[in-house]
């Protein structure tokens, strides 16, 4: 009885996986979700952490192009995507990064603020970037670099991927403070805190984590 109880159990276990059709629906609201967010911290002056934080605070010190920078340092991070989190991971997460790149690129020609108070643009960029990212996160995608290592950690060593991510990034906006206005750097931090909150509260361990 016990046996033909389990066997039942499993065979009519509901399958967690996303389809296609999801995945795709989810990358792209996702980046798009992100790239407003990303909107209003361009359009109020502030900066983000992660590895494009970085690149940007190494490009302002030694003139080297943010390009170069920003792919040498995801190097790295993209092998570990590979080898680690599997192939697929790997391939939604250059999607992902691909269409962040164009939606920032499009967001001003669709939006035009006339007024964009910069508390609000730090509070609500950094909440639409977090659930940008918890919406990526979801379907196993992310954004390179610091994101890829946060979700690694948080699979493997139970480490919540908002946490680390806050951590990171507020090492990242400290640096700030040579390039920014204090002020600015206030605000992105803020902006950080929320971001990372966002993700921390909402994505744990064993949750949200369907293998295709």
């Amino acid at each position: 009885m016990t046996s033909t109880t389990t066997n039942t159990a499993e065979t009519t276990k509901p399958d967690l996986g996303h389809r296609l059709y999801e995945d795709v629906l989810a990358l792209l609201l996702g980046t798009m979700v992100v790239s407003l967010g990303v909107m209003l911290y361009s359009e109020s002056v502030l900066v983000t952490g992660s590895t494009a934080g970085a690149a940007l605070l190494i490009e302002h010190a030694t003139g080297i192009g943010f390009g170069v920078i920003f792919f040498a340092i995801n190097l790295p991070f993209y092998w570990l995507a590979f080898k680690r989190m599997g192939l697929a991971f790997t391939i939604k997460t250059f999607i992902a990064v691909g269409l962040v790149s164009v939606f920032s690129k499009l967001m001003p020609m669709w939006i035009d603020f006339s007024m964009l108070n910069p508390i609000f643009a730090a509070i609500a960029g950094g909440a639409l970037m977090g659930i940008g990212l918890l919406m990526l996160f979801r379907h196993r995608a992310g954004l390179g670099g610091i994101n890829i290592l946060a979700l690694f950690l948080q699979e493997h060593l139970g480490i919540r991927a908002g946490y680390f991510q806050l951590a990171v990034d507020l090492v990242i906006l400290a640096c700030a403070f040579l390039t920014l206005p204090f002020d600015k750097v206030l605000l992105s931090i803020l902006g950080a805190v929320v971001l990372n909150l966002i993700i921390a509260l909402n994505h744990r361990p064993g949750r949200y984590l369907a293998a295709r």
